[in-house]
C-alpha cells in the first residue's frame, strides 16, 4: 500500500466486457494463422479495453520509478512489435512496481513487467523471449478470443490461496487486490505464444533459447516457494516439454533467418538492473514478525497467523489458504467516520446489522457488521473505520454467515490492533536491493556468493536468481547477483 489516498477504482468487469461483446459478432482473419475465428469484438473494442484497464493497473500496483528500464521496455517493444504480426496497433510497454515474478498483456497492445521478473532475467535474451511471448497473445488475439469465451480470470496472487465460490462473488472487497486483471489462456495459446516468442526475438537479433533457460528459474522459484507462480506455470505446458520445445523451436528460427551470431547481452543487462528493488519495498508497507508496518503512513497491525497476504497500492489483503475469510486494509472515502460508513454500506451494497464508535488504541473508529445478500447464501462483513493521521482506514473481515462466527474474534483482534507505529528500526528500514558484483576467484556459484554475503540459508534463493546451481563453476571476473 502506498502512502498516498487513492480513490479506489473497479476493475473492468465481466459484466463490462459481456457488454462489449454483446455489440458486436463477427468473424476475423486471426493475424497469426491466416485462418478465421469467431470474435465477438472489434479491434475497436478490443483496443478500448485496453485503454480503459491501463490506468486501473498502474494505479493498483504503481509503475516501477526507474527511467532507464522503462526506456530500456518500452524501446525493445517497439522494436519487436514493428516486426510481429500485427504491428498496425499502438503498444504500450510499462514495469509495474511489484515483487512477484509476473509478465503478462492485456487486449490493446498493453504489456505489464513486474521488477520481480526483471530482477531474475540473467540476461537481454531471456528478456527479450518473454516479452516476445507476451507481444505474441496480443499478435493472436488471445484477449479477444477468450473474451469471446467469456473467460475473465483474476488471478490471485496470495500463496496457495483459493478463493470460494461464495466469496469470490463479493464484489470489490474480495476481488479487487487478488491479482492483476489478466486472462488465463489455454495450452494451445501459450504454445503459439512460445513459437511468436522465440520467432519475434530471434528476428530482432537475440538467441531465443535463453528464453527456454528462463523457464527453468520460474520452476525453481515455484518450488522454493511452495506457491503457484501467475499465468507462467499455471496454465503453460510442462516446464520439461516445454524447455525442449523452445529450444527446438529457436535453433529452427536462428537457421530461418540466418542468425550466425545471436545476441545474449548478459553483463549489459545485469548492469542495467544493479540496484534494482528485491522482495518487497518497505516504504509501501511490509510484514515482519507476524505484523504489517507502513513507515511512511506510520501505521501497524497484526496479520493472523498461517494467513497469506498481499499488499498493493490501493490496498493490503489477508486470507487464509482455504478462501474461507477475506481481511482488507483500504482507504476509506469520506471527511467523517459517519460519512465514510455511509459511502461503505453503498459502494458494497452492504445492509447494517449493527454499528456503534468505539475507540482503538486512543484512536477514533466505528464498528460496523453489515450483511450483503447473494443467490449463494449471505456475506457478512466486519468493518473498523478508524480515524489517524488525516485518514480513515478502512479494515473489512469478510466470510459467509455461517462462518463468521468463527473469524468474528480473529478480525476482531486484528483490527483492535491498528495502532500508531513509533519503532525507529521499522520506521527507518530500508529495501532489498539486487547488486552486482564481480567474482573474485574461479570456483563454485556458492563459493563466490559467500565472499559477499553472510546468509547461508539464503544460499539456493541466491542461485535462483543466478540462474544457476550453487555448484555450477564461475570464472574469475565474472558478473553475478547478490542481494543486499
Amino acid at each position: 500500500m502506498k502512502p498516498k489516498r487513492t480513490t479506489m477504482k473497479k476493475y473492468i468487469s465481466a459484466c463490462l466486457l459481456a457488454g462489449f461483446m454483446t455489440v458486436w459478432s463477427s468473424c476475423s482473419t486471426n493475424p497469426v494463422t491466416g485462418k478465421k475465428d469467431v470474435i465477438l469484438m472489434s479491434e475497436g473494442q478490443e483496443l478500448a479495453m485496453g485503454k480503459e484497464a491501463d490506468p486501473q493497473i498502474v494505479a493498483q500496483f504503481g509503475m516501477y520509478d526507474n527511467p532507464a528500464l522503462q526506456k530500456f521496455i518500452d524501446q525493445k517493444g517497439q522494436q519487436m512489435a514493428a516486426i510481429s504480426h500485427r504491428s498496425n496497433i499502438k503498444y504500450n510497454f510499462k514495469i509495474l512496481d511489484s515483487p512477484v515474478l509476473n509478465a503478462f498483456a492485456v487486449p490493446g497492445g498493453y504489456v505489464y513487467f513486474t521488477r520481480g521478473i526483471m530482477a531474475h532475467f540473467n540476461n537481454e535474451a531471456q528478456f527479450a523471449g518473454v516479452l516476445g511471448h507476451e507481444i505474441g497473445h496480443i499478435a493472436a488475439r488471445h484477449s479477444a478470443q477468450q473474451q469471446s469465451k467469456s473467460i475473465l480470470a483474476q488471478v490471485g496472487l496470495i500463496a496457495g490461496m483459493i478463493i470460494s465460490p461464495e466469496l469470490a462473488q463479493f464484489g470489490d472487497a474480495a476481488s479487487q487486490g487478488l491479482g492483476l486483471l489478466f486472462l488465463k489462456f489455454g495450452r494451445d495459446d501459450e504454445r503459439e505464444s512460445d513459437r511468436l516468442g522465440v520467432e519475434y526475438s530471434t528476428k530482432i537479433g537475440y538467441d531465443a533459447a535463453e528464453m527456454a533457460d528462463f523457464f527453468l528459474t520460474l520452476q525453481r522459484k515455484q518450488e522454493e516457494s511452495g506457491a503457484a507462480i501467475p499465468e507462467f506455470l499455471s496454465t503453460h505446458p510442462d516446464p520439461g516439454n516445454r524447455y525442449t520445445t523452445v529450444q527446438q523451436l529457436a535453433s529452427d528460427w536462428k537457421q530461418k533467418v540466418g542468425l550466425q551470431n545471436p545476441e545474449v547481452n548478459r553483463n549489459n543487462y545485469l548492469k542495467m538492473i544493479d540496484g534494482i528493488i528485491y522482495g518487497e519495498d518497505p516504504k509501501q508497507g511490509f510484514v515482519e514478525g507476524g505484523v504489517f508496518y507502513h513507515p511512511e503512513l506510520k501505521f501497524q497491525f497484526p496479520v493472523p497467523s498461517n494467513w497469506g497476504y498481499q499488499n498493493t497500492p490501493q490496498m493490503f489483503q489477508m486470507a487464509p489458504k482455504d478462501g474461507s475469510a477475506i481481511m482488507n486494509l483500504t482507504l476509506a472515502a469520506g471527511n467523517s467516520l459517519q460519512e465514510a460508513a455511509q459511502q461503505l454500506m453503498q459502494n458494497y451494497q452492504l445492509t447494517p446489522v449493527q454499528s456503534g464508535n468505539v475507540t482503538v488504541n486512543g484512536l477514533p473508529a466505528m464498528a460496523v457488521i453489515a450483511d450483503q445478500k447473494q443467490e449463494q447464501g449471505t456475506i457478512r462483513t466486519l468493518t473498523y473505520l478508524i480515524q489517524y493521521g488525516g485518514n480513515i482506514y478502512s479494515i473489512m473481515g469478510i466470510s459467509s454467515e455461517q462462518n463468521f462466527n468463527t473469524y468474528a474474534q480473529l478480525f476482531s483482534n486484528t483490527m483492535e490492533g491498528f495502532r500508531q507505529l513509533t519503532d525507529a528500526s521499522k520506521l527507518n528500514k530500508q529495501p532489498e536491493r539486487v547488486r552486482i558484483k564481480t567474482v573474485k576467484q574461479t570456483g563454485t556459484l556458492a563459493q563466490a556468493l559467500q565472499t559477499y554475503t553472510k546468509e547461508s540459508k539464503r544460499l539456493e534463493e541466491f542461485a535462483v536468481l543466478n540462474g544457476m546451481k550453487l555448484q555450477d563453476r564461475v570464472e574469475q571476473g565474472m558478473l553475478i547477483k547478490v542481494v543486499e
